[in-house]
């Protein structure tokens, strides 16, 4: 489940995942993980022949105890130390180069299990695929470094095959990474939509020492990750996931992250501290990391195993929850690192309100107009339309006598108002027309249209436009058969950029009435004067066919 509700936040960043230390049963992994609360796993992939048992034996450590709030974790040492075993054991023995050698006799992959075990939305949904740790392909040992190639392109094959969003690389093993860099850039040219986060651990030396560790072997990581993205030709699918470790660099070699595609953090339990209460906390400079890591909209993967001394939490239960279901209800070991991590998200102070769309604030260029028109498509279905409406509206007895009024608000240079006549001259309808532009520069074309189609033209400069039009546009469209038309989904008719505190006004000539604008001006109209009051210039051009 998400962290928590903050409003206006519909990032990725309310979604927390958790690396578990083994994956032999699949489906029970995920079972596990998701009911314990967190929204999806980091998992290898690879086939580990083990005993599902030691995983039920987990299980069961994580269940209620009696009747009380009270959790425990496993207490059989021998099973500590099976897991223990099992969290390091990342399936030795598979070596491309043994299994070519073995001749096994059969085509299925040896590493591999099935892509059945679980439905194709909870591969794509819940589960991250992490490639085996002990690839290294710019080993100094050739047949590693074939092995590690060949495992690479398979394991990401296969989980491009599982439809995963995405797939966690192994750090390169030290500053020469070329090689490596070299095989996932291959990969990432056919890659479909799957992404590679390369995990990058979070460290850089002091800047006073920077000489010394350089010689001493030491490596920066943010060098050693742009290093690796230049050679990737800094592929679009290619991001990060930093290792978070107990200790952090310098402010300023934090923030170099935030402008790079990092989509993860992955936190160890060892960087968290334990407050008076027992319970997992962070230090003052790991929680402003994380609230930086939320406003970025980078997610948070807990790892590791929970400290001895910290609780597995408290259970809260719901009021309609019964007593009969207490004891089947199971915790999640690290439920207290993820609660934390809920908390620093839900105390995150609120994303502020989005300022108001206003794409008439600036009078676009005749390039941004020539853009629009080239759309032909939509102003052919724009004149069908019109042709449809009138002859559905005026019958053809009615059509010399009755004369629409149509508006179009935001003619630009007229490719509407153009449309428009050439539906009235098909179907033999008399049209009038009101074009409402604010670009005086548009205007001027719009007069040249006029001029050479023969039309005659009256301007009213005395009505401000985009907000007192559509004011006028109310007012006429009250008294007269009328057919509205205007370009919703761009900036020809932006009806947002009023603000909030439009309102819709119909008016009788002998009825006066006020109307708010969001400058907060008052216009008066009343008979036959449209707007009394001297605004900013716009037009309004009738075409009086």
């Amino acid at each position: 489940m998400p962290l928590g509700e903050r409003p206006g936040d519909k990032s990725d960043s309310r979604y927390c995942g958790v690396e578990p230390e083994f994956s032999h049963d699949m489906p029970l992994l995920l079972h596990l993980n998701i009911n314990g609360g967190f929204d999806f796993v980091v998992a290898t992939l690879i086939e580990k022949k083990k005993a599902k048992k030691n995983l039920r034996e987990l299980e069961k450590g994580m269940r209620l105890k009696g009747d009380t709030e009270t959790y425990r974790k496993p207490r059989s040492s021998k099973l500590e130390r099976e897991l223990e075993r099992l969290s390091f054991q990342m399936d030795p023995t598979y070596r491309p180069s043994s299994i070519v050698s073995g001749s096994t006799g059969t085509g299925a992959l040896p590493f591999a299990g099935s892509d059945l075990v679980l439905s194709p939305t909870q591969w794509s949904s819940h589960v991250v695929g992490k490639i085996s740790s002990w690839i290294d392909l710019d080993s100094e040992d050739e047949m590693l470094r074939q092995d590690s190639e060949i495992a690479l392109k398979q394991e990401i094959g296969w989980a491009s095959h599982l439809s995963l969003q995405a797939c966690l690389l192994p750090a390169p093993k030290g500053a020469a990474c070329g090689n490596y860099a070299r095989c996932v850039n291959q990969i990432l040219q056919n890659l479909s939509n799957m992404q590679l986060w390369l995990r990058i651990p979070l460290e850089k030396s002091d800047d006073e020492t920077t000489d010394e560790n350089m010689a001493g072997g030491e490596v920066d990581s943010w060098e050693l990750w742009n290093s690796f993205r230049h050679l990737c030709e800094s592929h679009s699918q290619l991001s990060i996931a930093l290792d978070v470790s107990c200790s952090l660099p310098s402010a300023n070699s934090l923030g170099r992250w935030f402008g790079e595609p990092v989509r993860a953090a992955i936190l160890h339990t060892s960087s968290f501290l334990t407050n008076a209460r027992g319970y997992p906390c962070l230090s003052k400079r790991h929680q402003k990391l994380l609230t930086r890591f939320f406003d970025h909209s980078i997610q948070i993967v807990v790892s590791g195993k929970p400290a001895d001394n910290h609780p597995m939490g408290t259970l809260e239960l719901g009021a309609k929850s019964t007593d009969n279901h207490v004891e089947s209800i199971q915790r999640h070991p690290l439920r207290s690192y993820l609660d934390y991590v809920g908390y620093l998200y839900q105390k995150m102070d609120p994303l502020p309100e989005q300022e108001r769309f206003e794409p008439l604030m600036d009078n676009l260029e005749a390039q941004t107009y020539e853009t629009f028109e080239k759309d032909t498509v939509k102003y052919i279905q724009y004149q069908r339309a019109i042709s449809k409406a009138l002859l559905d509206r005026i019958p053809d007895e009615q059509a010399s006598t009755v004369t629409t009024v149509l508006m179009v608000v935001g003619a630009g240079r007229g490719p509407l108002v153009r449309a428009s006549l050439q539906a009235a001259e098909e179907t033999g309808r008399k049209l009038r027309v009101y074009a409402v532009e604010k670009n005086p520069n548009a205007v001027v074309t719009l007069h040249v249209t006029t001029s050479a189609t023969c039309i005659e033209l009256k301007l009213l400069s005395r009505l401000a436009a985009p907000a007192a039009a559509v004011y006028f546009l109310n007012y006429v469209m009250s008294m007269f058969t009328r057919i509205f038309s205007g370009h919703l989904g761009n900036l020809e008719l932006a009806v947002a950029s009023l603000g909030n505190n439009i309102q819709s006004f119909a008016f009788r000539r002998d009825w006066p009435a006020i109307l708010p604008t969001p400058s907060e001006q008052n216009f008066v109209a009343s008979g036959a004067d449209l707007l009394r009051p001297s605004v900013t210039a716009s037009a309004i051009l009738p075409w009086i066919p």
